[in-house]
C-alpha cells in the first residue's frame, strides 16, 4: 500500500508558499549563530547522525530536530538534544543555526527557516534511478486545470531550493556527476569526499561490524533461528504506485519453504514512504518485516545480512563494501525505465539475469546459497560494482566531509585550538 506520491506532496507544497514566504521575512530578521542542527527524513541515523557525532566530538553545539515521538524516544536513547521540527522552537532553532544538515531534503529541519544558513545535503544513496530535477516524478502535480504551468512552477521552486545547499558529498566522481545534474549545482558544491552513512560498513575489523549488527538485529527482531543466513529483501519505492513484486499466498509458501530448506530467514524492509503488502500468507519465523518502523537506519545493520535482494535501491552499490552478493528482483523494469528512468542502463548494474518474478529469484537464491562458487562470484561482481560508484572505503568520509564544511569557512567552535 502506497503512502505518499510526489503529486500530493507537490500540492502541499504549493498550498504553502505563502509560509515560505513569512518565513523568509523572518529568516532576514534574526541573525544566525554558531549551532549546527540535524534532521533526517528516515528518523534518527543515516549520514546526519555520523557527521552529528563527528561535530559534536569537535566541540560544536548542536542540536537534533524531530517529527515524532519515537524520533524523540530514539534521539534521548542516544543522547542527542532534540526539538520538533515543526514547532516554533523548531523553526527559532533552524533560523539562527549557522549549519543546517539534511538527508532527503529541506523539510528534515524546519523548512520555513532554511534562508541564509549553510546548508549540507547528505542524500541518503547513491542514485541508480533518476532522481530530483533529472526525474518526471519529481515535479509531478494531481491531475487538474492548470496542471502543466503548476509542473513548472514546481520544478522553479525545486531548483531554487536546491540553490541553496553548499555542501552536496558525493561517493564518487561518477556519483557526482549524477548528483550534480539532479540538483543542477555546479562542481565547487558537489564535493568527493565519500558518504558518511557508509563509514560504518568500513571502518574496523569485519568480525566486529559483523558482531555489532547482528546485536543490533538481535535487540529490534525478537528470537531470529540462531546460525541461520539472513537475508535483506528491499524493494524500492514506486511514487506512490503500488508495487508489483508483493508475492501472492502461492509464492510465499514457496518462499517459505526455500527459506526452510537452506536455514535462512527474509528480512523484508520495505520503502518507508510506501509500507505495506508485505505479510506473508503463513505466518512463519522465516520471513520478519525489518521496516523503518522497527529500525530507521539500515546501514548498520548490514554486515550481518548475508545476501541482498533488491530491483532500483541504492544498497545494491553500498552492500559490495562488505562482499555482500546481491540478486536482482524487478518485474518493471521496462516501464520504470520509461516512466522514472536509470542512469545509466539498469542491465549494467543487474546483469543479464534480473528475475521479473519470485520464482525466478528463488532459483538464484538457490543456487547461491548451494553453490560456493556461485556465492564467490556474485560477491566478486558486488565488490566490483561498489568499487565503481566508491571512491573511499577506509571510514574517514565523515571526517571528509567535515573538513570540507570547515574549509568553506564555518568557523571552529568556541574555545578550540
Amino acid at each position: 500500500m502506497a503512502s505518499f506520491s510526489f503529486g500530493s506532496g507537490n500540492a502541499a507544497k504549493l498550498l504553502r508558499i505563502p509560509l515560505y514566504l513569512a518565513g523568509r521575512v523572518g529568516t532576514l530578521l534574526v541573525p544566525r549563530g554558531g549551532r549546527w542542527v540535524f534532521g533526517c527524513g528516515a528518523g534518527v541515523g543515516d549520514g546526519a547522525l555520523a557527521l552529528q557525532r563527528h561535530a559534536a566530538a569537535q566541540g560544536h553545539e548542536t542540536l537534533w530536530l524531530t517529527s515524532s515521538e519515537r524520533e524523540d524516544r530514539d534521539a534521548a536513547d542516544l543522547g542527542l538534544r532534540t526539538v520538533r521540527k515543526g514547532s516554533l522552537r523548531g523553526w527559532w532553532a533552524t533560523a539562527r543555526a549557522g549549519v543546517v544538515v539534511v538527508t532527503h531534503g529541506l523539510g528534515d529541519v524546519n523548512r520555513y527557516a532554511i534562508s541564509g544558513a549553510f546548508v549540507v545535503q547528505l542524500w541518503h544513496g547513491i542514485p541508480l534511478k533518476r532522481i530530483g530535477l533529472d526525474s518526471p516524478a519529481t515535479t509531478q502535480v494531481p491531475d487538474v486545470p492548470g496542471a502543466p504551468v503548476l509542473r513548472r512552477l514546481i520544478g522553479i521552486l525545486y531548483r531554487r531550493a536546491a540553490q541553496r545547499i553548499r555542501v552536496l558529498p558525493a561517493a564518487s566522481h561518477r556519483s557526482r556527476g549524477r548528483l550534480e545534474s539532479a540538483f543542477a549545482l555546479g562542481d565547487a558544491r558537489v564535493v568527493v569526499t565519500g558518504e558518511p552513512r557508509v563509514d560504518v560498513l568500513s571502518a574496523g575489523e569485519a568480525h566486529e561490524r559483523r558482531a555489532t549488527a547482528s546485536t543490533l538485529l538481535g535487540r529490534v527482531l525478537d528470537d531470529l533461528p540462531p546460525g541461520s543466513r539472513m537475508i535483506l529483501y528491499a524493494p524500492t519505492w514506486r511514487d506512490g504506485a503500488v508495487d508489483p513484486a508483493v508475492p501472492d499466498a502461492a509464492q510465499w509458501v514457496q518462499i517459505i519453504r526455500v527459506l526452510e530448506e537452506h536455514d535462512a530467514v527474509l528480512l523484508v524492509r520495505s520503502h518507508p514512504l510506501g509500507e505495506g503488502g508485505y505479510a506473508p500468507s503463513l505466518p512463519s519465523r522465516r520471513v520478519r518485516m525489518l521496516g523503518a518502523g522497527l529500525l530507521p537506519d539500515v546501514t548498520p545493520a548490514l554486515p550481518a545480512i548475508d545476501v541482498l535482494i533488491t530491483d532500483y535501491s541504492s544498497l545494491a552499490y553500498d552492500v559490495g563494501l562488505l562482499g555482500m552478493p546481491v540478486l536482482f528482483l524487478a518485474p518493471d523494469a521496462e516501464q520504470y525505465a520509461r516512466t522514472r528512468g536509470f542512469y545509466g542502463r539498469f542491465q549494467d548494474v543487474a546483469g543479464d539475469d534480473a528475475a521479473k518474478d519470485w520464482d525466478s529469484v528463488l532459483v538464484q537464491l538457490s543456487a547461491l546459497l548451494d553453490d560456493d562458487g556461485v556465492f564467490a562470484a556474485r560477491s566478486q561482481h558486488s565488490a566490483t560494482l561498489s568499487a565503481e560508484m566508491h571512491a573511499f572505503r577506509d571510514g574517514r568520509n565523515t571526517r571528509r566531509v567535515y573538513e570540507t564544511i570547515r574549509a568553506r569557512g564555518i568557523p571552529a567552535p568556541k574555545g578550540a585550538a
